[in-house]
């Protein structure tokens, strides 16, 4: 089961008990919990058929990663691989997508960054295809501030080294980016962070979608959006355990393995 009895490592402290009051969920593994970010991101529309991957770095250099054969909401604790530093499975049953150079790249040109999440998502992959930055709406849309850059040299899938150190270095410094004609890309320091960077991406961009439909609106500025955000260094209390708990009621198989 993807269920521990100890506190893991430092990364993944922030999902301890509620303190002083009822435990929020039972200790994951670290597999478990990638496992269950695949699920609540793809009920999230990070969910074009077996597209994306999600690259979770340990604190001694090693990357947990979903398999490329499986579809997000199917991925269960014991299919989530390990990779060494390069790249390469280490352990596991199944094989990794071509295109983790991506995410190779951006955990060696960022140390801060631990957490690379890639799909061909829903709402933001709309505002990619339009090669447009979708305005902030609501409040919700604003719990993750700063900008959000578009890549929009596209030259094909993202098996090449060279295009794939292009679309890190062009990233920059940036918690998230649209990829024009491609999909949306979203770096975190865990997978708390990770998880509400792409859940107010998602948001941020059905809203704006919406209300264009109807003829448009009122943005919220700038500086509107800043007196929303959430601290980073939190995420959002108790959201990321919410969204975990339904998942294991959907299917208590996800922490198998």
């Amino acid at each position: 089961m993807g269920v521990v009895s100890q506190p893991n490592a430092e990364l993944f402290k922030m999902f301890a008990p509620n303190p002083g009051r009822r435990p929020l969920l039972p200790r994951l593994t670290e597999q478990a919990q990638v496992a269950l970010t695949c699920r609540m991101l793809f009920q999230e529309g990070w969910n074009e058929h077996i597209a994306g991957h999600i690259t979770c770095r340990l604190p001694d250099g090693r990357i947990l990663a979903n398999p490329w054969e499986l579809a997000w909401d199917e991925v269960c604790a014991g299919d989530i691989l390990t990779l060494d530093e390069a790249g390469k499975v280490v352990k596991g049953d199944w094989n990794i997508t071509p295109a983790i150079g991506l995410h190779m790249q951006l955990h060696q040109l960022r140390p801060e960054v631990n957490v690379v999440i890639h799909n061909h998502a829903h709402w933001s992959g709309i505002w990619a295809n339009l090669h447009r930055v979708p305005p902030v709406y609501d409040q919700a849309g604003a719990y993750v501030d700063g900008p959000l850059p578009l890549f929009n040299e596209y030259e094909g899938t993202f098996e090449d080294a060279d295009k794939t150190l292009a679309a890190a270095k062009a990233l920059g410094d940036a918690k998230w980016a649209l990829l024009a004609n491609h999909g949306a890309l979203v770096v975190g320091k865990d997978l708390r962070q990770a998880h509400l960077r792409v859940a107010t991406l998602e948001w941020r961009s059905k809203r704006a979608y919406e209300v264009e439909l109807l003829g448009g609106g009122v943005p919220m500025s700038d500086e509107q959006v800043a007196a929303c955000a959430l601290p980073d260094a939190n995420g959002f209390p108790f959201l990321w355990e919410a969204m975990a708990r339904r998942e294991i009621r959907r299917d208590p198989a996800v922490l198998e393995g």
